[in-house]
């Protein structure tokens, strides 16, 4: 309770014949400004006690009008109650039955009342305030409510939102009846847009899971199909298809998924493991094959040339025994591939060179050189005795340019 403070209002009961005064008879008056006014009489004991008697009423309403003014001061209570209550206390004071500063007791109520009314008003401004408040703020959360109905999709974080959103929403009072349905409905059609969002998206989704699933049971049972195969190329091909089949095909249920994944990569690893052995027994042999190449190789490189014939049946010998030998591995081919080639026109050329030199065709046409010279030279010489000089020089000079061309013929044998 609030504790009243000292009254600007005299106490009654401390001197009571000074607001009023009773008679012989026992009759109670009050002194007013309009003078003294009847409150009662008093007969059970002597006068002065009737006196104090009525005195002691008026400091009871004394003392209410102050803690009334405690309340005020205090921000405690309904002002609204605290100006009726006053406003009572001070209507009555024409008709109260007491003794005392009935003037002081009615200022100070006027002044209570007035204050009283400030506080009435200052309620109402605070009230009209927070109400206006709590609607925007539900405004706000339902504006957000909105939003989030129509454009989440983080689901799990949008839907706490809502809790959360629901929660202050049951926190905020202050809003009349019927703006805080209006606003309730906003509000909760928001909430059912998004839970039917949600619902369909997680509905196409176990939709979609489902599809991947059976697609992905497809796949893996190709694959452990496929494991057993020897087909390695072709093989290998199709499981790079699945993979990315398998990418594509989307996720099943996490369990479901991750059991089909560890099925496909067991088929898969089982190829490859099957592929990478047989792999390496094949490279050990090309390896192989390899040395046996280069070796056959350094055979060829040292065939004598100078025989040609021999050449041709050496390398023949060694071409046959190189197919025989087999693959190698893919970095070797083109070196040992350019070595035998190279030895092949190595005894090429040479047999082209022995050809060249035995070619009659070539050495019929120096004869004929040799023989159209001997001619001129003869003709030159019987033209000479017969005294000819001009003849004479005309067989000399053919002589000599058939002595020319027979000269290039020579050589071009002997560089065959």
């Amino acid at each position: 309770m609030p504790v009243a403070q000292p009254s600007p209002v005299a106490s009654a009961s401390v001197d009571p014949g000074r607001w009023g005064r009773v008679d012989a008879e026992g009759t109670i008056y009050v002194r007013t400004p309009d003078g003294e006014r009847v409150v009662g009489s008093w007969q059970a004991g002597a006068p002065e006690e009737g006196l104090a008697h009525f005195a002691r009423r008026f400091d009871d309403l004394l003392t209410e009008t102050e803690l009334l003014a405690a309340r005020l001061a205090a921000g405690g209570g309904d002002p609204k109650h605290a100006l009726s209550s006053a406003k009572t206390l001070r209507d009555g004071l024409d008709e109260a039955t007491v003794v005392g500063d009935l003037v002081g007791l009615r200022d100070r109520l006027d002044e209570l009342m007035a204050q009283a009314e400030e506080a009435v008003t200052a309620a109402r401004s605070a009230r009209d305030a927070q109400r206006a408040a709590a609607v925007a703020r539900k405004e706000e959360l339902a504006a957000e409510a909105e939003t989030l109905a129509a454009e989440a999709t983080q689901w799990k974080q949008a839907g706490d939102r809502f809790k959360a959103i629901l929660d202050e929403w049951r926190s905020i009072r202050g809003i009349d009846r019927k703006t805080d349905e209006q606003l309730w409905k906003r509000f909760s059609k928001a909430r059912e847009s998004f839970n039917r969002r949600r619902g369909s998206h997680f509905a196409d989704l176990d939709r979609q899971r489902a599809s991947a699933k059976a697609r992905k049971e497809e796949l893996v049972v190709e694959a452990e199909k496929l494991s057993d195969s020897d087909d390695w190329g072709p093989t290998a091909a199709r499981f790079r298809d699945l993979m990315a089949e398998w990418k594509a095909a989307g996720r099943a249920q996490k369990d479901a998924d991750d059991a089909l994944w560890q099925r496909f990569r067991t088929a898969q690893d089982a190829f490859f493991a099957r592929r990478s052995g047989t792999f390496a027994e094949r490279d050990a042999e090309f390896s192989a094959n390899a040395e046996a190449k280069r070796a056959l190789l350094a055979e060829a490189e040292k065939i004598d040339v100078s025989d040609p014939g021999g050449a041709r049946a050496a390398l023949r010998r060694i071409q046959e025994r190189w197919e025989e030998i087999g693959k190698v591995p893919r970095d070797d081919i083109r070196p040992l591939e350019a070595g035998l080639r190279a030895v092949e026109e190595r005894v090429r050329d040479a047999a082209e060179r022995q050809w060249r030199r035995t070619d009659p065709e070539a050495e019929a046409r120096v004869a004929q050189f040799r023989e159209r010279v001997a001619q001129f030279e003869a003709q030159a010489e019987k033209a000479q005795a017969a005294g000819d000089s001009r003849r004479a020089e005309q067989a000399r000079s053919q002589a000599e340019q058939w002595r020319e061309w027979l000269t290039t013929a020579e050589q071009a044998v002997r560089q065959r």
